[in-house]
């Protein structure tokens, strides 16, 4: 299957630029995969429209501060820069971008002061290695002088300081990650309360949120895709939630895409079990399910793994139906916006 098949177009208007005024308030496309049906909620209504013995499992990675400004020390230039992850010898790895070309050795000046960089080499993939100036672990440094690494759509990355609040999930804890788990966001106590009352109950994952979850699919031929790797984790405690779930059959609900890689990465070798360490999984249409019963989802980019792994959850015509579906009711799309339910 071609990738263009997976393209849709999109006003412009329907890209949210701000979350909703409370993070429940959002709208929630329910889709029910056996009857085809699609029904129109709110994302409060999610806990009596699912069945008390499910199970919800998050992602409680916790989006790193990671965007950086600053300028050449060498040239005053602007620079802007993306910290991806820490590498050996206490080295950053990070996107960077400025007019004209860095060098190795090159420092750079990160505002307000007084963190330094110094570049010094470039990886395969085209990431410059950094060492930063100051002693600190990266959740630290970059607490003190990132800013929230917003997605060029919103805003084009110009974060405010509300972002800090919003574009985290309210149970986030392990910091790693670039980019939200954007189907947490729009979780609340008051909502968890409800789910709790009705008897449902939830775990954790982690899986850190890279860059590449952005990225479009270039390929024309899907299959050729190479996928990022991101780090992920799924501990004793939620392998055990898991199991006690599907004994007692219940159901088991992935909020979020994230959450579908780790519990898919570690199913495709056997039942769920404790695990940690890296997975470049690639979900794309078809694809057989082994962990995963429903799925609450955010609307996603065109041409991207993550409406790949929607569509091979959903079924690629139900997915296309929903959508256009979404765009004619003006649902609001992709990080800040509105979610589905695909049961």
């Amino acid at each position: 299957m071609a990738t263009d098949f997976f393209d849709y177009d999109l006003p412009s208007c329907l890209i949210a630029q701000e979350p909703s005024p409370q993070r429940d308030a959002a709208r929630l496309l329910v889709l029910d995969r056996k009857s085809g049906i699609l029904g129109h909620h709110l994302f409060r209504e999610l806990p009596e429209l699912l069945i008390p013995g499910d199970l919800l499992v998050l992602n409680d990675t916790c989006v790193l501060p990671a965007r950086l400004i600053g300028q050449r020390a060498r040239t005053g230039g602007r620079w802007e820069g993306l910290f991806l992850s820490e590498h050996a010898a206490g080295l950053w790895k990070m996107l960077c971008q400025a007019r004209g070309r860095l060098l190795p050795g090159e420092e750079v000046l990160v505002e307000p002061g007084p963190l330094r960089l110094r570049l010094v080499s470039k990886t395969e993939e085209g990431h410059w290695l950094a060492r930063p100036s100051l002693a600190g672990s990266p959740p630290d440094l970059l607490a003190a002088f990132g800013k929230v690494p917003l997605p060029h759509y919103i805003r084009k990355g110009r974060a405010s300081d509300t972002d800090r609040n919003r574009y985290q999930t309210i149970f986030a804890r392990r910091a790693g990650a670039v980019a939200a788990p954007t189907a947490g966001l729009h979780f609340t106590l008051d909502l968890f309360n409800q789910l709790k009352q009705r008897g449902i109950d939830w775990t954790f994952v982690t899986l850190h949120v890279g860059l590449g979850t952005f990225q479009p699919i270039q390929t024309e031929d899907l299959t050729r895709h190479r996928m990022h790797s991101e780090w992920g984790e799924l501990s004793v405690e939620a392998a055990e939630t898991i199991a006690s779930c599907r004994r007692k059959g219940g159901r088991v609900i992935a909020v979020g895409t994230t959450v579908v890689r780790v519990l898919e990465t570690v199913a495709t070798s056997g039942p769920i079990r404790p695990w940690s360490g890296e997975t470049d999984l690639y979900i794309y249409p078809p694809y057989t399910f082994r962990a995963v019963d429903a799925l609450v989802t955010n609307f996603h980019l065109p041409r991207s793994s993550l409406l790949l792994l929607v569509a091979a959850f959903a079924g690629v015509d139900l997915m296309r139906g929903a959508y256009k579906t979404a765009i004619g009711e003006q649902y609001r799309f992709f990080s800040y916006g509105d979610a589905m339910l695909i049961v």
